[in-house]
Parts: C-alpha cells; sequence; structure tokens
C-alpha cells in the first residue's frame, strides 16, 4: 500500500542525454528523482515494459537503453531481485516484440527473470478496490481480474514520450493499462480516461513501490502510439508521481495538462499532481521546451471513435464484446502491418536508423533490424476475405436475378 503523500509526490526529475551517456544519465535521473524512497529495496521489483507493437518503430515502446540504464541503476544499489514482465495484446505478440525491440537481449544479458503475464503459469485474482471506482466496477459487475504476480512488489513503469489516439498523449498512467487488465481490457476504450485514473489507484493499494522512467530519445507526434512522426529529443523523464510524470510530458509535448481528462481526474483525487505550477522539476529546465505536438486519427482510429462516441454507440456490445469481435483485430492488424507499416513506416524507420539513436538500437542483441513486409497470414485472411465478399455478392445478385425471373 502506497500513502497517499508518497515520498516524490509532484517532483519530476528531467535530463538531457546523449546516445553516449545515457545509461549514466539514467543512472543519476533515477537519483535525482529519489527512486530508492519509492522502492523499497527488500522487495522484487518488477520492470514493466511498454511493447505498443511488435516491430521496432521510434517512440513506440520501452528503449532497450532505457531498460539496460534502468537495470544497471537498480542492481548497482543493491535491488537483487529483479524481473520484466510483458503483456500481450489482441494485436500484438509480445514474445515477438521483446525480440524485435530488443528488450530479451537486455533482460538476459543481465539475468532478469522474464514474466509474460497471460501465461497460464500467471494466475490472475479477483481483485476488489479500496479506493472508490470511476468505472471499472461497472465494466467488470462479476470483478475486476488482476495478476497475482504484482502484489507486494515494486513495480517501475519504463514509457516512452509520445502522443495517443485516445488519450492525447500516453505516459506510466497508461503503461499500468496492459498489465493489470486481462485481454477484455478494450471494453473500457469508450471511458479509458477513468479507466487508467482508477487503475493508478489500485496500482497505490498493491504494490510496495510505484516509479516511472520514460523514455524521450525518440518522441512521437501525431496518431500514436503507432504511426507517428518520431523525432529526436534527447530528454529523459522519471518519477515516483504517475500522474505528475505524465503531465510534464504533456506539456513539454505543447499540451496543457490539465486539460487532458486523466490527468485532471488524477490530480482532483489527490492520486498525484497534475498541475505544472505545482510540480517541482529537478535537472533539466524544461520551461522553454514547447514541441507543438499535435493529436491525430489513424483511419482504423476514426473507425473505432464511431464506435465508442460516434452514431455507432449503439452497436458497440455487438461489434466489440460478442464472438464477431475479431473483426476488429483483423482491421487494426491489416491497417498497421499490412498498409501503413510497409508504405508509410519503413520509409520512416530506415531514416531514423541512420541517427545517432538508431545506429545505438543496432549496439543491441545481434545488430539486426527486423523491418517486415507485408505480413504473409494477414493477406491470406484477407484475400480469404475478399473471395468470401465476391461469392456472397455473386450468390446475392443471382437469387435477385432468379427472383426476377
Amino acid at each position: 500500500m502506497i500513502p497517499r503523500n508518497f515520498p516524490g509526490k509532484g517532483k519530476v526529475a528531467v535530463l538531457k542525454t546523449s546516445p553516449e551517456t545515457v545509461l549514466d544519465d539514467i543512472g543519476r535521473l533515477m537519483d535525482l528523482a529519489g527512486y530508492r524512497a519509492a522502492l523499497p529495496a527488500d522487495r522484487e521489483t518488477i520492470l514493466k515494459i511498454n511493447i505498443s507493437w511488435q516491430t521496432w518503430y521510434p517512440a513506440c515502446s520501452s528503449t532497450p537503453w532505457q531498460v539496460e540504464g534502468v537495470v544497471r541503476k537498480l542492481k548497482a544499489d543493491g535491488y537483487t531481485d529483479l524481473s520484466a514482465a510483458h503483456n500481450k495484446t489482441v494485436v500484438v505478440d509480445a514474445y515477438v516484440g521483446e525480440r524485435n525491440n530488443k528488450h530479451k537481449a537486455v533482460v538476459d544479458a543481465y539475468g532478469l527473470r522474464n514474466v509474460h503475464l497471460y501465461e497460464p503459469e500467471v494466475r490472475w485474482v479477483r481483485y476488489t478496490p479500496k479506493a472508490p471506482m470511476l468505472v471499472l466496477d461497472k465494466i467488470f459487475p462479476a470483478g475486476i481480474l488482476l495478476p497475482e504476480y504484482f502484489f507486494d512488489k515494486n513495480i517501475i513503469q519504463l514509457p516512452t514520450v509520445k502522443t495517443h489516439v485516445f488519450t492525447t498523449i500516453t505516459g506510466a498512467m497508461k503503461n499500468a493499462f496492459g498489465g493489470l487488465l486481462n485481454e477484455k481490457r478494450h471494453w473500457t476504450h469508450s471511458v479509458i480516461h477513468e479507466t487508467v485514473v482508477d487503475l493508478l489507484a489500485i496500482q497505490q493499494e498493491i504494490h510496495s513501490g510505484l516509479f516511472a522512467v520514460m523514455d524521450g530519445t525518440f518522441a512521437g507526434d501525431g496518431p500514436g502510439p503507432r504511426a507517428m512522426r518520431w523525432y529526436e529529443k534527447d530528454i529523459l523523464l522519471a518519477s515516483a508521481d504517475q500522474v505528475a510524470i505524465d503531465a510534464m510530458s504533456a506539456k513539454i509535448q505543447g499540451f496543457n495538462p490539465l486539460d487532458l481528462k486523466f490527468i485532471r481526474l488524477g490530480h482532483e483525487l489527490g492520486l498525484g499532481v497534475g498541475d505544472p505550477k505545482e510540480i517541482e522539476v529537478i535537472g533539466y529546465d524544461v520551461s522553454a521546451e514547447d514541441w507543438h505536438f499535435v493529436q491525430e486519427d489513424t483511419f482504423a482510429s476514426k473507425g473505432q471513435k464511431l464506435i465508442y462516441h460516434g452514431p455507432l454507440k449503439p452497436f458497440e456490445n455487438i461489434l466489440l464484446r460478442s464472438p464477431i469481435v475479431p473483426w476488429s483485430y483483423f482491421a487494426s492488424n491489416f491497417y498497421h502491418n499490412v498498409y501503413w507499416y510497409p508504405v508509410v513506416g519503413r520509409k520512416r524507420v530506415a531514416a531514423a536508423l541512420d541517427t545517432r539513436w538508431g545506429q545505438k538500437f543496432r549496439e543491441y542483441g545481434d545488430g539486426q533490424v527486423i523491418m517486415p513486409g507485408v505480413e504473409p497470414r494477414t493477406m491470406a485472411i484477407a484475400g480469404a476475405m475478399a473471395l468470401g465478399l465476391l461469392i456472397a455478392g455473386g450468390l446475392l445478385l443471382l437469387g435477385r436475378r432468379h427472383g426476377r425471373d
């Protein structure tokens, strides 16, 4: 249980960094943010890795140097019981993602326990929060299921600085979303702001310590968390306050943090500090930072918003909570992996690999970077669906002709 007035509340450390100094800079950053006061050294510490895409894309997922810098610092300071936690999603294979994003190379090199939360050995238990819930108790009336593995352990969230189609920006608070909720978490997308606030309240109840280290070496603008425009920003943030670190990330990206509902709610409920005027920034002076990032939609997210908030809202249960729901997974996979990455993203990745941080990325693992083309399985499914539609259309047309005869 983390006290409401926890050490480091309203305090965010920020540093500029470089590929040559990033590992040492992360250690210094964590000290500036007072991480040892937030994380009891006698408890196991989980690194919650972010995989937003199983393909490497700049600013999309936790960086290997982010993971390595945190692990090196923890080990140097006597935190010996360490693990890395991964969650899959309905559109991302975490096993493929941890290899392509080079997380596995770091985890193996440092001998961390590697936990995939959806494997049979990880037990999910029903939990009744002590704090009043905004939405989760209504979405999951049979009970909120959480991984038992998380209870009474420290956790360090490892997000990146990026925008998001649903929450404007995504950071430490939303990074808990994949780990704490099971594969039915897409049921919460229509109330995602309230959901991540509920999850922060739950985290403060079940964890022995909570901290975040955010990577902005690459930062993502536009329709995140995947189809973004990347920039080299050379910045790192850390805090025990999940609301405050997200607020400062939002501010430097160019957004008013209190205009973002999840930050405002977290601030109003006392889960952290979301008003930049009340946040103490230590290290690099971010007052002049305004990157003028914008939140945009992809073709896929526009369709989702029609279901969550638009004219298709009455059909949400049928479309997203019934046996036909795999159509939505296929649509997202098709858009991102069949169209967007091969047509748009691949060129951006190639350009990113020519940067200093791209070269740093190549240093991990075997030095190879997977840049997939069109995904054969998805194309086969798309072809089968198209053929099915043609056959159905042909049969319908024949039926109408016979009817006229």
